[in-house]
């Protein structure tokens, strides 16, 4: 007998090969075929597909919170007022062309929009430049 006719008693038995990884071998943990089982198959959640869907807002934004004067053209004054009135925040509510913001007499401020033939007073309001110019010349 020779080195090479011996034979162990119990021949080591061959493991089995498949699947890689996971604790149970074939599949690896997977099931069997379909898109979950395949190597790089990444399910997006529906939430994903919403939030992609949503257009993105670009540039800055800032919306200021400072409350802006209520905007009167003097055309307008000059429908609603007679010769001589006083124009203050309180008259032009009763004219019905302001109403109060949350409770509160909003600021105001007239623009030159319009003519103005009248002569009126005005009180606790805000002139723009061209208002004043065009009050001068009535004078």
């Amino acid at each position: 007998m020779q080195i090479h006719q011996l034979k162990p008693n119990h021949p080591g038995r061959q493991a089995r090969r498949v699947g890689r990884g996971g604790k149970r071998g074939t599949f690896s943990g997977r099931g069997i075929k379909g898109q979950r089982a395949r190597a790089g198959a990444k399910i997006r959640p529906a939430e994903r597909d919403i939030i992609k869907k949503i257009p993105k807002l670009r540039g800055y934004r800032f919306k200021s919170f400072r409350p802006r004067p209520v905007v009167i053209n003097l055309g307008d004054l000059a429908k609603k007022f007679k010769t001589g009135e006083v124009v203050s925040p309180e008259s032009l509510l009763k004219a019905g062309l302001v109403s109060k913001i949350k409770g509160r007499m909003p600021r105001i401020k007239i623009l030159g929009r319009g003519e103005l033939k009248k002569q009126l007073t005005f009180k606790d309001v805000t002139l723009a430049a061209s208002v004043t110019k065009k009050i001068k010349g009535l004078a």
